[in-house]
């Protein structure tokens, strides 16, 4: 990896999904005459669900270049036993899911977006953010400073904002340059903002980059430009 601080043992999703994938067509031997080069553009710790994406890749194109017939049914399975937003890759779009959030059902796509994704100089860790919001439950339910009638809420976000106040500060001032929807992603510690065009996005996006605060761009995909986009391409 192009990151020194991701792994490269078995307990990167990648290797795990290398790994799931092989056991799966019964080989006996195993795991073997593998190198993957991961290069890391989704940070790490930022609830944007880099890993995952990863293990989903890795999935799909190792299912090509080995030339498998795994049917799409049993690559979620596999998926699943990675981890719960994994299967959410291998499709994309705007879907509902249920039970951990890995029994999905596509859904109608969102309208298209502008997106700002913005990411402090800090990392919040899965386990702890979720850790948090039990911690939370337990002694009180915390009252969501999100509008309850926002089409999208993050019931993490209000725990790890209480220990990172700055996220809090992010998700406002992209309310303040114009997003129609702002908040942190996943388990954070990045936040998102819906914009209408480019032209607001980049300005959000230059409102907010700092040496302490780094920003991207980017836009949202369907589920049908998430299928072709997610194709192995022919080698050579």
């Amino acid at each position: 990896s192009d990151d020194p601080r991701c792994p490269t043992d078995a307990s990167n999703l990648v290797w795990k999904a290398a790994a799931g994938l092989w056991r799966s067509t019964n080989r006996r031997a195993s795991l073997a005459n593998v190198r993957v080069h991961l290069r890391k553009r989704i940070p790490m710790e930022a609830g944007l669900g880099g890993g995952s994406s990863d293990a989903a890749a890795t999935l799909l194109a190792l299912r090509a270049f080995w030339r498998l017939d795994t049917p799409d049914a049993e690559l979620q399975a596999i998926a699943r036993s990675l981890g719960a937003d994994v299967p959410f890759f291998l499709s994309g779009g705007t879907v509902l899911g249920l039970e951990r959030g890995d029994l999905l059902f596509p859904l109608v796509d969102a309208d298209p977006s502008w997106v700002v994704i913005a990411r402090p100089d800090f990392g919040v860790s899965t386990p702890e953010a979720f850790r948090w919001w039990d911690e939370a439950q337990q002694a009180k339910p915390i009252r969501s400073k999100q509008d309850r009638h926002q089409d999208t809420i993050n019931d993490l976000q209000a725990p790890v904002c209480l220990r990172h106040p700055r996220i809090s500060k992010l998700v406002k001032a992209l309310s303040r340059s114009g997003a129609r929807l702002a908040a942190m992603s996943g388990s954070g510690s990045a936040v998102f903002g819906l914009f209408e065009t480019r032209a607001s996005a980049l300005a959000a996006s230059a409102s907010l980059n700092s040496n302490r605060v780094a920003t991207w761009v980017t836009r949202t995909t369907t589920q049908n430009q998430h299928t072709r986009a997610s194709a192995p391409q022919p080698l050579g």
